[in-house]
């Protein structure tokens, strides 16, 4: 094939393929690098969502992987936006927390990522843990508890999750929190952002951390989406919590 009449999807996809391959010097890149490797893939095909940067640590080509205490991918960025936009309906998407934020059920068919939410027992209570965290350098960390994964003994002792909860942000959401952390805006066009994957069982939203909660509130330019609290959603919220609590 010359290179005149050569598909350009085949060469941004060859790209693709160089940089994360396992052989490869580029395989574990930051957020910059896999952010401008995924524009020139995503030029010649339009997408309903796209994971977003601060996504990135949930996959196992990211640097930032090596220290999130989540769930993480094995599969690419790429590999991901094409399942889950294959799985996109727009009749599916269920509202979130503000109308900016919407989520999108897909069965875990294709990973093996687990559960990582456990109900606290006499058995485990003793192995909970208090860290200070933040998500990123621009957020304020927050005192999160957790169990760590190598005292319940790894991975294999949690259930591959049945389904995955796809966190959405919409384009101007998350266009409004780059500009007020001062991040650049980008020119990214896919109306949907996924902020973050959360391996579950059911395909409903489970609550949401209440110092999430409380995070969420605070101002965009501390790490929150400026939306007020919501003190029903809080409590219910803290009802789930003070009885379940994440691995990682």
């Amino acid at each position: 094939t010359t290179a005149s009449s050569q598909c350009p999807c085949s060469s941004m996809r060859a790209l693709w393929v160089f940089a994360f391959h396992s052989s490869s010097p580029l395989r574990f890149r930051n957020e910059e690098t896999l952010s401008s490797i995924r524009k020139f893939s995503n030029l010649a095909m339009a997408k309903d969502l796209v994971v977003d940067p601060f996504c990135f640590r949930q996959f196992a080509e990211a640097e930032a992987s090596n220290d999130y205490m989540g769930t993480v991918f094995k599969q690419s960025i790429e590999e991901f936006e094409d399942i889950a936009n294959k799985c996109y309906k727009a009749e599916d998407l269920k509202d979130g927390y503000a109308p900016f934020c919407k989520h999108l059920f897909i069965e875990n068919t294709f990973s093996d990522a687990r559960v990582n939410v456990l109900p606290i027992n006499p058995e485990n209570e003793h192995l909970v843990r208090t860290q200070y965290q933040a998500r990123n350098d621009k957020e304020l960390p927050v005192l999160q508890r957790f169990i760590p994964l190598e005292l319940i003994g790894g991975q294999d002792k949690l259930p591959v999750a049945k389904y995955l909860d796809l966190i959405l942000y919409s384009r101007e959401q998350i266009r409004k929190e780059n500009e007020s952390m001062g991040k650049e805006a980008g020119d990214e066009a896919a109306p949907w952002g996924v902020v973050s994957i959360k391996a579950q069982d059911v395909d409903y939203e489970l609550p949401m951390n209440p110092i999430t909660v409380m995070r969420n509130s605070l101002g965009k330019d501390q790490g929150g989406s400026g939306v007020p609290l919501d003190r029903d959603a809080y409590m219910e919220s803290v009802n789930y919590w003070k009885d379940n609590v994440v691995i990682s």
